[in-house]
C-alpha cells in the first residue's frame, strides 16, 4: 500500500468517526445499546480482523484520550454551572471523592480474595474501574433529562472522580508498590494534584470569564475557539506544575457555566458538540487497543464479569448509599444515583496506563478492565431508560453534555 493510500485510509477513518459521533443518538435508538459501546466494539473488531490496520502506540492512545477528556470535562463543568452545583456540592464531593476511595478499597479486596491478585495489582485494577461516566447514562436517555438533584450529582460525581481516579493511578504507579512510605508518597502526590487542580481551576475560570466579557473579537466564530484554546492552555499549565489538569478544566467550566458574555450560547453549543465528538473519538481509539483474543481467556473474562457484577449490584449501592445517607434526597433520586454508576472511557484509559507503565500482567489486567466496562455499558446502560422511567425521574427532552 502506498503512503498516499495509507493516509487516505486515515482520513477516511477520521471522517467515519465524525459521522458516527453525529449519528450516535440515532444508533442508540436503533440498537437500544449505548453508542459508545457500539463504537468501542466496532473499532476492536475492525482492528482485529484487518491486517492493514494496527493498534496505535500506547503513548499516542493515552495522549489522544487525554485531550478528549479535557474537552469532555470542560463541557461537563459548563453544563452544570455553579448555580446547579451549589445545591448539590456536598453530596457531589462526598460521592466523587470519598466514594471513589471506598469503591477502590472494596474492589481491591474482592480481586485479592476471590482471584488471588497481589494487593498492589488489585489496588491498581480497582482504581481503574472506580470512576464513572454520566455521558453513557445520558446517551441512552434520548435527550431526556433526569429531574431533581440526581442528574447533577451524577454529572458532578464524574467531574470529581475522573480526576481523582487519574491522579490516584498516577500516584500509585509512581510509588511502585504498597508500603508505609509508598502510602505517604501516594497521599502527598494525590493531595498536591488535587489542591493545584482546584486552585488553578478557580483562577483560570475567573480569568477566562473576565477575558470573555471584556475582550471583544472581530468575528463571532472566534469566541468558541478562544474558549477552547484557554481550556487546553489551562490543562497544560496545571499539568506542567504537577497539578490535576482534568480537575482544573472541570472547575473552570463550572466557574464560567453561568457566565453572561457575548455569544455565550454559541460557545456552549460548540463545546457540547465537540465533547460529543471527543467521546466517540476516545472510544474509537481505545477500541483499537483491545485484543479480542485476550478477552476470551478464562482468567480475564471471569474476573471481569464477577467484578463488574459485584460493582453494579453490591459495591456501588452500598458505598454510594452510605455516602448519600445524610443527604436529603427523594428515595427515587437516591436509588437512581446508586444504580447509574456506569463505566466509560476513563477506566479503559487507566487500564491503558497500566500497559504504558509495563505493570506485570498488564495485558490481562487491561482485559479485565475492558470486560468490566463492556458489562456496565451493555447491561446497566441498556436498563437506564427503563429504571429512570420506573422511578418517575424523566423530564422534558434536553441535550446534556457528553461528559
Amino acid at each position: 500500500m502506498t503512503e498516499t493510500a495509507h493516509y487516505g485510509l486515515l482520513v477516511l477513518l477520521c471522517g467515519a468517526v465524525g459521522l458516527v459521533a453525529v449519528l450516535s443518538n440515532r444508533l442508540t435508538a436503533q440498537f437500544k445499546v449505548p453508542a459508545p459501546l457500539l463504537v468501542l466494539a466496532g473499532a476492536a473488531v475492525v482492528v482485529n480482523v484487518s491486517p492493514q490496520l494496527h493498534s496505535l502506540p500506547e503513548l499516542t492512545v493515552e495522549r489522544v484520550v487525554t485531550v478528549a477528556l479535557v474537552l469532555i470535562l470542560f463541557d461537563g463543568g459548563m453544563y452544570i454551572g455553579w448555580s446547579r452545583l451549589r445545591d448539590a456540592v456536598v453530596p457531589t464531593l462526598v460521592v466523587g471523592v470519598l466514594g471513589t476511595f471506598a469503591t477502590t478499597a472494596a474492589a481491591a479486596v474482592l480481586l485479592h480474595l476471590a482471584f488471588g491478585l497481589e494487593w498492589y495489582v488489585a489496588v491498581l485494577v480497582a482504581t481503574a474501574v472506580a470512576p464513572t461516566d454520566p455521558a453513557v447514562v445520558f446517551s441512552v436517555l434520548g435527550g431526556e433529562q433526569i429531574s431533581g438533584r440526581s442528574g447533577t450529582i451524577l454529572e458532578g460525581e464524574s467531574g470529581a472522580n475522573d480526576p481523582v481516579g487519574i491522579a490516584l493511578m498516577a500516584s500509585l504507579l509512581a510509588a511502585g508498590g504498597l508500603s508505609a512510605s509508598a502510602f505517604g508518597q501516594v497521599g502527598q502526590e494525590f493531595l498536591l494534584q488535587m489542591v493545584l487542580g482546584a486552585g488553578f481551576g478557580v483562577i483560570g475560570g475567573v480569568a477566562l470569564g473576565w477575558f470573555a466579557r471584556l475582550v471583544e473579537l472581530p468575528s463571532a466564530a472566534l469566541y468558541p475557539l478562544r474558549t477552547l484554546a484557554c481550556a487546553l492552555s489551562l490543562y497544560g499549565v496545571t499539568a506542567a506544575v504537577h497539578g490535576s489538569g482534568f480537575l482544573a478544566v472541570f472547575v473552570a467550566g463550572v466557574v464560567i457555566g453561568d457566565l453572561q458574555a457575548p455569544y455565550q450560547r454559541e460557545v456552549e453549543q460548540f463545546h457540547s458538540a465537540l465533547a460529543s465528538l471527543s467521546e466517540i473519538a476516545a472510544f474509537v481509539v481505545l477500541g483499537s487497543t483491545v485484543d479480542l483474543s485476550v478477552l476470551t481467556h478464562v482468567d480475564v473474562f471471569v474476573p471481569g464479569l464477577v467484578l463488574g457484577a459485584v460493582l453494579a449490584v453490591g459495591i456501588r449501592p452500598v458505598v454510594i448509599g452510605g455516602c448519600l445517607f445524610p443527604v436529603r434526597l427523594r428515595r427515587t433520586e437516591r436509588a437512581f444515583v446508586m444504580f447509574a454508576g456506569l463505566k466509560g472511557a476513563v477506566p479503559i484509559l487507566l487500564g491503558e496506563m497500566l500497559r504504558v507503565a509495563d505493570v506485570p500482567g498488564a495485558e490481562r489486567l487491561y482485559g479485565i478492565v475492558v470486560v468490566v466496562v463492556v458489562l456496565s455499558v451493555l447491561v446497566q446502560g441498556s436498563l437506564v431508560p427503563a429504571v429512570a422511567e420506573r422511578l418517575g425521574l424523566l423530564t422534558a427532552p434536553e441535550h446534556p453534555p457528553a461528559g
